[in-house]
């Protein structure tokens, strides 16, 4: 820990570590509770990605909080220090807990599936079947709950009781009265056999076994941590996808030559080339070349960005227009892609746990069964009652308090709700992010590829007077074929499915920013802004430039097109040939062109946002949207599916800002996005809804993934979460009460250990048919 006594003690600062030994929510809750006991110590610890953000107010240094943390039964050790990419990402792949705990179940499964059938059904109890059955559940008891004792011993040094203390302890006690029948008692004589027998008597328990219940216990809570430690895994995979987003490798310009060098070695200064459909590889400033540049991915602008010399460019965005070449000004840590991933960890880190209810529960259920047991043991002794009859009644209450149906509870609900759900399109990653899902009361979201498709698409043709629509689509059309640009393929596109198959072109010629020119079927065609028209000396004048004026305030782009009469113009345009003046006004040819009409391209609406967004105002939730597209865009594509308020023209780290304001307003936010300017956002929000057609980042960065990229899925995803959830807490519930209820029998020594074995049975019998309900769940279209 050489590093942390250099640490500046000016405060504020922020000091990350890397928490080790957490077994469930509660632990990160001690830890937190702890560090912040400390003088001028702020703490969040995060269970899922397994850090502590501590800011320091005060002299405490990085070994305090180490100090602390490890008094308090777990490890810490400050991150190393950032390294390259391809260090970052080999960092960012540790061994996976999952893969350990999968063998666990899969073996004990295996070993405890017989022991427990062998247990319920009588017929099956051949004269030597309890000796098989002590084979079979020794390993899964000893073996297999490794991780319950080692958490349990671990939390008992330091006063603590969690969960894994009532399942070691209750398994264990079980196995151990079974041991004690067995070899002592008379469970062990040849021939034995458990029937069903619901009498409520006193008993020496000599006679009875409970392997199956230490055995089935064991396996269910497995099954519970395993899932659990798998959908732990993608906490870290939103930054592994950002640093997979970035180029690999960059054309540099070094002695007058380019060379292909890594991404790793390109430093702030360097020049280096970027060609059509390449990623630019750092942000940088454009010195040669003039092109657009896809950066919705980032921004959220559905339009592709005309950038020339001079202009900021950003890494990872997409070059879909002509040659660049940028001079680096930001490179490794320093880019905005560096920085993005820096906030969707922080956001990660800083969210407010939502701790199983399991967990929760425990912290009082747990103490107070121990206490109860010693009580009972206590009482039976002091009373007279003979040493047999006290341990039979005190470890009874510890066996019919072990949750036995709690390790279904969760699991057995999740894994219906999210079979369900990804029918219906809908993923959810597990158990925590179930509990927002209630209260959510705000929904954000994202407008380009998640309330609109994220292409362009034509949204109408305004011919000039006397002109054809259709034709002036065709010709725009075949000269928009031979051009790369988003907005070109959005009208070839539109005309090829509207006139077939383009005219030939000639003379074809980009001109970057601008538009293109042409020659299509013997006419001379300028197609592009209408600032292209202007400089060649035809602006737009009466119907069409009001109809461009409506355009650009609805949040369009208009497209202008201007042809000169040529060897097939229309017989019944006057405009063309015969009546010009001489004046070639673009330079070009005997024939002046003339402007023929407008084409209005615009990021096409999903035809389903708008029944979704009625369908979550009816789920009582306000919908608010945020992008970074500009005001008029965002307005005209809220009023189409029937969003009142918008928040517009914003940075993707402020969309995070904007989540985070609401929060402290007091409103459980929800966020919709699809792209990795909302990375953030997703992380920061109660619930992170991200759309499965989205990039990788976003929809690591969700807690829910909507898997048909459908905005109605997103009330599904709510509707199916909140049902998921409130059959957990009636699981939870009926696990409980089942116990409860039959504790005060144990206590008075009356508890039948049949009875006992059929009351937890049944119990697990009702909370897996009362998780199977949610098989019925229909999606909000489907039952209209």
């Amino acid at each position: 820990m050489s590093t942390a006594s250099t640490l500046d003690q000016q405060a504020p600062r922020l000091i990350e570590l890397r928490i080790g030994g957490m077994t469930c929510a509660s632990c990160a809750n001690r830890i937190e509770k702890k560090l912040n006991r400390l003088d001028g110590v702020t703490a969040t610890v995060n269970y899922a990605t397994e850090k502590a953000t501590v800011e320091v107010t005060g002299e405490v240094t990085a070994e305090d909080l180490v100090a602390t943390v490890e008094a308090t039964g777990y490890t810490a050790e400050l991150p190393p220090p950032p390294a390259t990419a391809e260090a970052a990402t080999a960092r960012a792949e540790p061994a996976d807990p999952a893969d350990a705990l999968r063998q666990r179940l899969i073996v004990s499964a295996a070993l405890s599936t017989p022991v427990i059938a062998l247990a319920m059904v009588p017929a099956w109890q051949f004269e030597y079947w309890q000796w098989l059955s002590l084979t079979l559940a020794a390993p899964v008891v000893i073996w297999g709950a490794w991780p319950f004792h080692r958490a349990t011993w671990a939390n008992l040094r330091h006063g603590a009781a969690t969960m894994d203390t009532l399942v070691s302890i209750g398994t264990l006690a079980a196995f151990g009265w079974s041991l004690y029948a067995l070899f002592l008692g008379t469970a062990g004589t040849p021939g034995m056999t458990h029937p069903f027998e619901f009498t409520i008597a006193r008993t020496d328990g000599s006679g009875n076994i409970y392997l199956e219940a230490a055995a089935g216990v064991t396996t269910f809570l497995l099954a519970g941590r395993y899932f659990e430690a798998r959908s732990k895994r993608t906490a870290g995979a939103a930054l592994r996808a950002l640093l997979e987003l970035g180029a690999k490798e960059v054309t540099v310009r070094r002695g007058g030559a380019e060379h292909l060098i890594p991404i790793e070695q390109l430093a702030v200064g360097d020049e280096f080339v970027v060609r059509p459909g390449e990623k630019i590889a750092t942000d940088g400033v454009v010195i040669e070349g003039a092109s657009a540049v896809d950066a919705s991915m980032l921004t959220g602008e559905s339009a592709p960005v005309e950038v020339g010399v001079g202009d900021p460019v950003t890494g990872a965005t997409v070059d879909v227009g002509g040659r660049l070449v940028v001079r680096a000004t930001r490179v490794g840590a320093d880019t905005q892609l560096a920085r993005m991933a820096q906030l969707v960890e922080q956001a990660q880190t800083g969210k407010t746990q939502a701790q199983r209810l399991a967990d929760r529960i425990s912290g009082v259920f747990v103490p107070v069964v121990i206490a109860l047991a010693v009580a009972t043991l206590g009482f039976w002794l002091g009373t007279g009652g003979s040493v047999a009859a006290a341990f039979t009644a005190a470890v009874a209450v510890l066996i019919i308090a072990c949750p036995c149906a709690l390790g279904l509870a969760t699991p057995t609900a999740l894994l219906v709700g999210t079979g369900r759900g990804a029918q219906l399109g809908v993923l959810i990653k597990g158990p925590e992010v179930l509990e927002s899902t209630r209260r959510v009361d705000t929904i954000l979201l994202d407008k380009t590829g998640t309330v609109t498709t994220g292409r362009m698409a034509l949204r109408r043709v305004i011919p000039a007077e006397g002109e054809d629509a259709d034709q002036v689509l065709a010709v725009a059309g075949a000269l928009e074929h031979s051009s790369g640009h988003p907005i070109a393929r959005a009208i070839a596109e539109a005309a090829r499915a509207r006139t077939g198959e383009p005219a030939q072109v000639t003379e074809f010629a980009d001109l970057p920013g601008l538009g293109v020119e042409g020659t299509v079927a013997g006419r001379r065609v300028l197609v592009g802004r209408a600032r292209l028209l202007a400089e060649r000396g035809l602006p737009l004048t009466g119907t069409l430039a009001e109809a461009l004026a409506a355009a650009e305030q609805e949040g369009g782009t208009a497209v202008a097109i201007a042809w000169d009469g040529g060897e097939d113009r229309n017989s019944g345009d006057d405009r063309d040939g015969d009546n010009r003046d001489g004046d070639d006004r673009d330079g070009e040819g005997d024939a002046p062109l003339v402007p023929r009409g407008l084409l209005v391209v615009a990021d096409a609406v999903k035809p389903t946002s708008a029944e979704a967004i009625s369908q979550l105002i009816g789920l009582g939730l306000t919908p608010i949207m945020v992008t970074g597209d500009n005001a008029a865009v965002a307005h005209a594509v809220a009023d189409e599916v029937g969003i009142d308020e918008v928040i517009a023209e914003v940075l993707p780290q402020e969309k995070a800002d904007v989540v985070r304001r609401l929060q402290e307003q007091g409103k459980v936010v929800a966020m919709v996005g699809d792209g990795v300017n909302d990375a953030a956002a997703l992380a920061q929000a109660d619930l992170g809804l991200s759309m499965g057609t989205g990039t990788d980042v976003a929809i690591e960065a969700g807690d829910l993934t909507l898997v048909r990229g459908d905005l109605r899925a997103a009330v599904d995803a709510i509707r199916l979460s909140r049902r998921t959830l409130a059959t957990i807490k009636g699981n939870l519930f009926w696990a409980f009460a089942y116990n409860v209820a039959a504790i005060p029998l144990a206590m008075a020594g009356l508890l039948n250990p049949m009875l006992a074995g059929a009351a937890m049975a049944f119990s697990s019998v009702f909370v897996v048919s009362n998780s199977l309900r949610l098989r019925g769940f229909t999606s909000a279209g489907a039952a209209r």
